[in-house]
């Protein structure tokens, strides 16, 4: 089979009729804007779509799966902007479509027409290949079902376009009827498609399953194979590699595990893995380095928070909160790590709880910029502290500023005091049947080097309503706080048997036009644990933006 292959060792096929498959080049396709937006909660519009097309291709993925044009409207029209508005360097855009109906004639089909239409370069077909599915599903013969596929894939190659044709159900279909399964393969073959995916539509399979089912098909065609994986059985990602390692060389998935039910294989997972594990060459562009960056800023554009505990690019992927390990890191860090951080653009980081010795609290303290070497004294009193603080409710894993704040208590008292509080109060007026039957009202009385301030503030609730009123006492002496915004807020309950007299922590999200940042609040209520979170917040945002106390 032709192809041109870009520096970065990622191949762009052209349009071709199978044939043997290069040794070493693995595709990466991705279809995040297609099965992944299936997920549920997941509602992607046209500018979204566009805008992750672009930081796919910074990724350097291979093939862009755009959607399904003719079928949805709002992929039509992805594919008319993205003719004029993308400029993709590495990628190709791909058009998911099926092929044509029992007894149609694919230049009459009006489906098809629509793949064509969108000028998207490469078409995706999908295609039964379980012959249940055939017979009941689409309620057709296994022969048509065969013509189906032969002459759609043979109609798209004469128009120039790459073909992918991806076999629906096709673990399941081979397990049950082998012979069924592999004359679809075949026919997609012989009808010019450059790869055939075997899908495990139901992600049910298990990486031994796949390996043996791949290495039978690999035996008896010479096509390019690929493979598509759901995770749940919990093992795409696995199963992806069983296939690679069993003679596939086209994987699918999308960014961050996005689809349907418990999601596709893990796009970025796979490639890392693919590169560093396996020393394959597939990405061009930005590649891994980039991974951590475009994983998040995907998971900003789908509003679907990030999985701290994602490999590879989560928050937690590198992140230490045993003793030991610091102990350990600090005389090697690749002694606890399977990989350089760096490698996915993602950082160690050492997390400070009541598991932490010495060695995790001189650490952290080097990773907030602080030379603690030989502070044998300072690190004790630091550990100590955080013990106690963390027997009486708080936690630092996630609340980095809090504990920036207290080393820096610690260490001659180096933690800008920018107001001292004289006291707060909040009150919630309940009235039955108004408008807005609940307000909330928040009264702050402080001092900054200005004087004394007194201010109130509103709210649909009493945190938010005190969260107000501290800024409005704040920003006529700090106006920086304006930038200041509360991104997002927990709350949980500690020994709950206590029932109303159970201690509350608060963790709170802020964040500038610059960073963000998390503070942590113990109090025995919600109220006055949020208010320890909300100034905390304050502090450290005012002191990050290289603000003197006034």
């Amino acid at each position: 089979m032709s192809s041109t292959v870009a520096p970065s060792g990622l191949a762009h096929p052209a349009p071709a009729t199978g044939g043997e498959p290069a040794a070493d080049v693995v595709q990466v396709y991705d279809t995040t804007l297609r099965d992944g937006a299936q997920q549920e909660g997941m509602n992607l519009s046209v500018a979204d779509k566009l805008a992750i097309a672009v930081l796919l291709d910074e990724l350097g993925v291979g093939y862009i799966e755009g959607g399904w044009p003719g079928a949805i409207p709002k992929d039509t029209e992805f594919f008319a902007r993205a003719a004029k508005e993308l400029d993709l360097r590495h990628a190709r855009l791909a058009a998911f479509g099926a092929t044509c109906k029992p007894g149609a004639d694919p230049a009459e089909d009006a489906q098809v027409r629509a793949l064509i239409d969108s000028e998207a370069p490469v078409v995706t077909l999908v295609a039964k290949s379980d012959i249940r599915h055939v017979e009941r599903a689409l309620r057709t013969t296994p022969e048509e079902n065969l013509r189906m596929i032969a002459d759609t894939v043979r109609h798209l190659v004469g128009l120039g376009r790459e073909v992918i044709v991806d076999a629906e159900h096709f673990f399941d279909g081979y397990r049950f009827d082998p012979e069924y399964a592999l004359r679809c393969v075949r026919a997609a073959f012989d009808a010019g498609a450059a790869t055939v995916t075997l899908c495990d539509t139901n992600g049910g399979m298990l990486p031994d399953w796949v390996a043996a089912v791949v290495g039978e098909v690999r035996g008896a065609t010479t096509g390019r194979l690929g493979m598509h994986a759901h995770n749940d059985s919990g093992c795409a990602v696995a199963n992806t590699l069983a296939a690679v390692g069993a003679g596939v060389r086209h994987v699918q998935g999308t960014v961050n595990g996005y689809g349907e039910r418990t999601g596709n294989a893990d796009l970025v997972t796979c490639v890392a893995n693919l590169e560093l594990k396996l020393d394959r060459e597939v990405l061009g562009g930005a590649g891994l380095q980039e991974a951590s960056r475009i994983s998040h800023a995907i998971s900003e554009i789908t509003n679907i928070s990030p999985y701290g505990r994602q490999p590879y690019v989560g928050a937690s992927a590198f992140a230490h909160k045993a003793g030991l390990h610091a102990s350990a890191i600090r005389v090697d860090p690749d002694l606890y790590q399977h990989i350089d951080p760096v490698a996915v653009g993602n950082d160690m980081r050492m997390l400070v709880s009541e598991m932490a010795g010495r060695a995790s609290v001189e650490l952290k303290g080097r990773e907030l910029g602080f030379d603690l070497t030989g502070q044998g004294e300072l690190l004790g009193r630091v550990t100590q502290r955080v013990k106690d603080a963390e027997a009486a409710g708080y936690t630092y894993d996630a609340a980095d500023a809090s504990f920036e704040l207290l080393l820096r208590d610690e260490i001659d008292g180096r933690r800008p005091r920018y107001f001292e509080v004289e006291s707060w109060r909040t009150f919630v007026e309940h009235r039955p049947g108004g408008g807005n039957p609940t307000d909330a009202e928040a009264s702050v009385k402080l001092r900054t080097g200005r004087g004394r301030v007194i201010a109130t503030g509103e709210g649909n609730g009493p945190v938010n309503a005190l969260d107000d009123a501290l800024r409005r006492a704040l920003v006529g002496t700090y106006p920086e706080i304006e930038e200041f915004a509360l991104t997002d807020y927990k709350v949980r309950i500690l020994d709950s048997q206590q029932g109303t007299d159970a201690i509350i922590r608060v963790l709170i999200e802020t964040s500038d036009t610059v960073r963000s940042w998390s503070t942590v609040g113990v109090g025995p209520n919600i109220i006055e644990a949020s208010w320890e979170a909300l100034t905390d917040a304050m502090a450290w945002g005012l002191l990050h933006n290289g603000v003197e106390p006034r």
